[in-house]
């Protein structure tokens, strides 16, 4: 067994560039860093000044609303100055970032830090995710986005918990201990891509690009628009778990709380235990097949929260609700992964950042249907919101290959011209 475990390390260990493993890790400490300081922000500004609860969230709110352009300006400037340099100058300014939270006294400082704090999350991890496509064969990504948000969910599991043991050691222990846990991060990645010549890798790629041939692209590529609308969708549907299910359950429970904990706690180790099988699983179904399968998966999931009537019933729908969860966000990744230029991936990734805007428009109208309706309405509404994100996917996908049928009549014509 052991040297059948040995053996299997060793081939998981060939089959990826060592930059890839190394961003693995790296994006588990990197989220297990966040989360160990950011879930505390709201505590921490309530405790140590005196601004109010509007004020509060609107700091925190403007990391995401920086992220929602942030993802496709680091993107394309990743294309045009190479993934190293954004990567890099992200990880610093996550460094400067932190030891800011820790030391800052103002509304405003706090306010410039959360949109920094936005910006330095939208540049790095689609510039990330572009670099560990650059360096994985195709055949091969799907298998590694599913590594990825893997790597998301194991940080994201211990990070929390190791924030409530040094928060109680010092108020602004979290953040600096972040702080730290950036910069070292920062010098050994500057190292690794200078070990294995990621600088000269990109020097041959990113000949051409611009920031502006980039959105011009973007903006033209009427197949991304319906891939980000189904996207956008997508988290309208997917945003009630993470806001409105937790003051639904509450409301219906006495332990609603507890329930709510319970639920999270599953969500996470549903990830981590099964994201690996069914990513390899879904390697046998095409893109568009598994996102309509996961999309499924959450309406399924959100009808399921709709008429569940104890405990059980609700963990049991948010396994199903999980499953969606871990096909649907690799297979996104893969569907831009199939359209994007070779010399303007990280523009493409970046794009999918405009997703957020259903990250902010589905806690909205959840809470409105909450609140003038029934939870039962809301996540009905919801199930069918996130079946119509299909409808977009398969008008891309039917788009694109029309686009590609036509392409390739065009060169048949310019073959037959060239030989008579």
């Amino acid at each position: 067994m052991i040297a059948n475990l040995l053996n299997r390390s060793k081939q998981f260990a060939q089959d990826y560039h060592p930059i890839v493993h190394s961003l693995l890790v790296g994006t588990i400490l990197a989220r297990a860093a966040s989360s160990m300081s950011l879930p505390f922000l709201a505590i921490y500004l309530t405790k140590h000044t005196e601004l109010g609860a509007g004020m509060i969230g609107l700091i925190i709110g403007a990391g995401s609303l920086a992220a929602t352009v942030g993802g496709f300006v680091g993107g394309a400037l990743s294309d045009q100055f190479g993934r190293r340099k954004i990567m890099l100058a992200a990880l610093f300014g996550w460094t400067v970032v932190f030891l800011g939270f820790a030391l800052s006294k103002s509304a405003a400082l706090f306010f410039v830090f959360s949109l920094l704090n936005g910006l330095c999350r939208s540049f790095y991890e689609p510039v990330s995710q572009a670099l560990m496509a650059d360096l994985t064969p195709k055949e091969r990504r799907m298998s590694v986005f599913s590594l990825r948000y893997l790597a998301i969910n194991i940080g994201v599991s211990v990070g929390p918990l190791l924030g409530a043991l040094f928060a109680a050691m010092g108020s602004t222990l979290p953040f600096i201990i972040t702080s730290a846990i950036y910069f070292i991060y920062l010098c050994s990645l500057y190292s690794l891509l200078n070990r294995f010549g990621i600088k000269q890798i990109e020097g041959e790629q990113k000949a051409g690009s611009s920031f502006s041939m980039a959105w011009e692209a973007v903006k033209r590529d009427y197949v991304l628009r319906y891939y980000l609308i189904g996207g956008i969708v997508t988290a309208i549907g997917y945003s009630q778990m993470t806001v409105t299910l937790s003051q639904f359950v509450e409301n219906k429970f006495a332990e609603g709380v507890t329930l709510f904990a319970v639920m999270m706690s599953v969500n996470a180790i549903t990830v981590v235990a099964l994201q690996i099988p069914v990513s390899r699983w879904m390697e046998k179904f095409s893109v568009i097949g598994a996102l309509t399968l996961g999309v499924s998966l959450y309406a399924l999931g959100n009808v399921g929260f709709a008429f569940s009537v104890g405990w059980i019933s609700f963990i049991v729908s948010m396994i199903v609700f999980t499953l969606g969860e871990i096909i649907t966000y690799p297979a996104g990744s893969m569907l831009v992964d199939g359209i994007a230029p070779e010399g303007m991936r990280g523009s493409y990734y970046g794009a999918q950042s405009f997703s957020n805007l259903g990250h902010f428009i589905g806690p909205w109208i959840g809470g409105i249907l909450l609140s003038r309706f029934s939870g039962s309405v809301l996540f009905t509404t919801m199930a069918f919101v996130a079946m119509s994100a299909i409808l977009f996917y398969r008008a891309g996908e039917h788009a694109r290959l029309s686009a590609a049928a036509k392409s390739a009549v065009l060169q048949a014509i310019r073959k037959d011209k060239a030989i008579s």
